[in-house]
């Protein structure tokens, strides 16, 4: 019960987080953006052009990433999404802080996980986050080829840290990517996400 109440709380505190930031739009161009991975090689959403890319925003601590990514379910996702062709970057957020060291945890915990990220990028100083509206870990965007946001939201339709409410969830991600390699409007466009908030300061 005390566990339920605190993840209740964690979600509610949200929305204030992100309050400030400004929020990339569906329908209208995706920010461009240049980072670095935690390999340390450069990332742009530039080297991806004509491919759908996938963003993720991830926390190794989040008892909501945590669901995703113990279950298998995100792995199976990213696997999903490659064998369509879809690049997948995964996005950690952070104030500040030892980036290296970040970047070597992270990367252990991605092979831990079996995870198959294209890349994992080191968003220090969050303005990657600050440019896409990003609230939570996970949350989730879709970018067409030409470089518009056709997506953005939860990665599914059932909003807890419980891993056994996955078998019964949408997942948004699979369904946006389904139709949109279909060319059909997508049915879920934006959705609300949910997870743990993430830190900018």
């Amino acid at each position: 019960m005390k566990r339920t109440i605190a993840l209740s709380l964690f979600a509610a505190g949200l929305a204030l987080n992100g309050s400030a930031l400004a929020e990339a739009v569906v329908g209208q161009q995706a920010p461009a953006f240049k980072g670095v991975d935690a390999a340390g090689k450069p990332v742009s959403l530039d080297q991806y052009k004509g491919k759908y890319v996938v963003l993720e925003w991830v926390n190794p601590d989040c008892p909501f990433v945590k669901k995703h990514y113990d279950s298998g379910n995100m792995p199976v996702t990213q696997k999903y999404a490659a064998d369509k062709g879809v690049v997948w970057l995964s996005v950690s957020t952070s104030a500040d802080g030892d980036n290296s060291k970040k970047s070597a945890a992270i990367n252990d915990w991605v092979k831990a996980k079996k995870a198959m990220p294209t890349a994992t990028i080191m968003d220090t100083g969050g303005a990657i986050g600050r440019a896409y509206g990003a609230r939570t870990t996970p949350h989730m965007y879709l970018i067409d080829p030409a470089g518009k946001l056709v997506y953005a939201g939860a990665i599914d339709s059932k909003p807890t840290a419980n891993a056994s409410d996955i078998k019964g969830a949408t997942n948004y991600m699979t369904l946006a990517i389904d139709e949109a390699l279909a060319g059909k409007t997508l049915s879920q466009a934006v959705t609300k996400p949910y997870g743990c908030s993430v830190k900018y300061s």
